[in-house]
């Protein structure tokens, strides 16, 4: 079979082989460089080189789900930038990745730090009793949840489409390590 495939090959790129092209003007040189100790070091590298990069620094991540909205769209992919917490905390305002089971990640914004009290009155976020600013919440809602203080080493995390209703929303407290990362866009 791979005798046949191999022919088969060499036949389509004597049909395409010009004397005008780059690269030593053959199609098959572009597309199929010779099996030399050099291309399997060259391709070993890039494996390494890959697999570290998603494995410590990327995680590539499916957006499904609308909380959110405005901010990231309803379905889209992004990837998430582990490195931006190795010598830096999150912040209020921050969005994040956050890993709930397996390989399941969401996004959503850190709303209070550890030791914060959080409440919702008629749609509104109190941190400490005062409202908080949040130009990013377009849509508003009727959430209702009575004061709770943030534990140490926890963040408070919500999504930004706050006109979904209470219970269709997973958010808050999550403990720190489980914040993996941030957005690249």
């Amino acid at each position: 079979m791979m005798k046949f495939l191999w022919e088969w090959w060499q036949r389509i790129c004597k049909l395409h082989r010009s004397d005008d092209e780059t690269a030593g003007g053959e199609f098959a040189d572009f597309f199929m460089p010779e099996m030399t100790r050099g291309f399997f070091i060259r391709l070993g590298v890039v494996a390494v080189l890959a697999v570290a990069v998603f494995r410590f620094l990327l995680i590539p991540c499916v957006i499904s789900g609308a909380s959110m909205e405005p901010t990231y769209k309803r379905v889209g992919f992004t990837f998430c930038w582990r490195g931006k917490y190795w010598f830096s905390k999150p912040q209020v305002g921050d969005v994040v990745i956050i890993r709930s089971s397996g390989k399941i990640y969401y996004l959503k914004r850190i709303v209070a730090m550890p030791g914060d009290v959080v409440a919702f009155r008629r749609g509104l976020l109190y941190v400490n009793g005062k409202q908080a600013r949040e130009p990013y919440v377009h849509f508003g809602s009727d959430w209702n949840l009575r004061p709770r203080k943030v534990k140490e080493g926890h963040y408070y995390v919500v999504g930004d489409n706050r006109s979904m209703p209470l219970e269709q929303h997973r958010f808050g407290q999550v403990a720190a390590k489980r914040v993996k990362g941030v957005p690249l866009w």
